[in-house]
């Protein structure tokens, strides 16, 4: 271990002190040196001196290198006795890691916390969605316009297109598996039934969820970042009121549009298998389709894609919120916001199909 020894001034005061910090710093100490201070020539010392001290000594822990004091008088030595436990280095910590239970407690107590904050958020933003208005307690009515053509216009296409072309491949499949039974005219049946019921709503959410579920998370996560939120409550502004309802409402208005346009996208994908590949009768093709229609199976898809607005809204806001860090914070956020949304999709899924197949048969 190689030591660095210096001879301190005959006074130690404020400008002694910088010019004995700048001969240490010439000397750059580093990991396992030793740099000894002398104070044999060193007969006073003021406390301005002292804490030149104490910075050589803040100097000396952020380059790991330790520091040892000699040959101190008297009146000297008293006080370096006082500024002691601000030289000497702290002694390191054993690092303690957690056991494997008191790991699975702390995560269970997080995920009991955020789904208390979750909550909190449904019961505001609901409030403010549809209890406030009527109260006369405002609302953002020009947001929501712009909202709605952002989550519902510009959507259109996008979710068009998906329905479109999983309607013909549902109907390529299915007419694949009933070829040798010679009834591919009930693929018809079944391209009417699962979208009404399933895919359209399923597919319709997936899709709304990886962009505007994202966008929502990305937005509010950026906006907490820089502070904007702050800034906003620091305002007195509700934020539920301001940001949070016009997207739940927008969303939940946008939704079943832009499901009764992937039903309809996904019935013509398979007519336009049948038609054109199967060389059905189009008229054929279309009653067949409508003889397949009920109102108990679009009932169902109705209920569903509502639920998935709302999840995917709330869920959005959520995890927007809750965001820290910088930018790759908004980008961690955002993510888990799309995996959530496609989970709680699932889930939501679950519950119907098992409500209207063992209750509302």
């Amino acid at each position: 271990m190689s030591v660095i020894r210096i001879k301190t001034p005959a006074r130690l005061d404020k400008e002694t002190g910088s010019a004995l910090f700048k001969e240490v710093r010439k000397r750059k100490p580093g990991r396992g040196q030793t740099l000894v201070l002398d104070f044999s020539d060193t007969r006073e010392m003021d406390t301005l001196g002292g804490a030149c001290l104490i910075e050589i000594a803040d100097h000396l822990r952020r380059r790991q290198a330790e520091m040892q004091l000699e040959n101190q008088c008297d009146s000297v030595a008293q006080l370096l006795e006082v500024l002691g436990p601000s030289l000497r280095s702290p002694a390191p910590r054993p690092a303690r890691h957690p056991g494997f239970f008191e790991e699975i407690g702390g995560k269970f107590l997080d995920a009991v916390g955020e789904f208390r904050q979750f909550l909190n958020l449904c019961v505001d933003a609901v409030y403010w969605t549809s209890i406030a208005p009527l109260e006369g307690r405002g609302f953002r009515w020009n947001l929501l316009i712009d909202e709605i053509h952002e989550m519902g216009a510009r959507a259109v296409g996008i979710v068009t297109l998906m329905n479109f072309l999983l309607g013909i491949i549902i109907a390529m499949l299915s007419a694949k598996q009933v070829e040798a039974y010679g009834v591919q005219i009930f693929v018809a049946n079944l391209i009417m039934i699962g979208f009404a019921r399933e895919l359209a709503a399923v597919m319709t959410a997936v899709v709304v969820s990886a962009r505007t579920g994202a966008a929502i998370a990305a937005e509010l996560a950026t906006m907490q970042v820089q502070e904007e939120i702050d800034a906003l409550r620091g305002m007195g502004i509700n934020i539920n009121q301001f940001l949070i309802a016009p997207k739940l409402l927008a969303l939940t208005i946008c939704m079943p549009c832009l499901w009764v346009l992937g039903l309809l996208s996904g019935i013509l994908g398979g007519f336009f298998w049948g038609v054109f590949a199967l060389r059905f009768q189009p008229d054929v093709w279309f009653n067949q389709t409508l003889s397949a229609a009920y109102f108990n199976d679009l009932l169902q898809g109705f209920l569903k894609v509502l639920a998935f607005a709302v999840a995917i809204a709330l869920i959005g806001c959520h995890n927007g919120l809750r965001v820290t860090g910088g930018s790759r914070g908004v980008g961690l956020m955002t993510t888990r916001a799309v995996v959530m949304d496609i989970f709680s999709i699932i889930s939501i899924d679950i519950v119907f199909a098992t409500i209207f197949y063992y209750i509302l048969k």
